[in-house]
């Protein structure tokens, strides 16, 4: 079982930065594909971007030059440095652990915190 819990979202206006974090407690941590995703209103869910278990990183083509997601291992936290905003930024933006182990997959999401970019 894995707890997520993000924290650092807020109200920003257009140009301006944010940091999310995403404190994760559990098993099988280091082995999990980490990422962050968002919902915008009347819109599916997106993918913003994701590291692997070695460090790969990969992000949404609107977001790539503007975003960094990155982890602290000790501290067993992951996080999104969001700077330049936009406001078609605003979304409710999700941290998610997904993993198999033993031929199982486990997949894990945070509560989700709201992140507003004013123009």
């Amino acid at each position: 079982q894995v707890q997520l819990v993000e924290s650092g979202g807020g109200l920003v206006q257009a140009g301006g930065s944010l940091r999310l974090s995403c404190a994760a407690s559990g098993r099988l941590l280091s082995i999990a594909t980490k990422g962050w995703y968002r919902q915008a209103p009347g819109k599916e869910r997106e993918l913003v971007a994701t590291i692997t278990s070695g460090g790969s990183t990969n992000y949404e083509d609107s977001v790539k030059g503007r975003f960094t997601i990155f982890r602290d291992n000790a501290k067993n936290t992951l996080y999104l440095q969001m700077n330049s905003l936009k406001p078609e930024d605003t979304a409710v933006y999700s941290c998610n652990y997904h993993y198999t182990y033993i031929l199982r997959e486990y997949d894990y999401w945070g509560q989700g915190t709201q992140v507003t970019v004013s123009s």
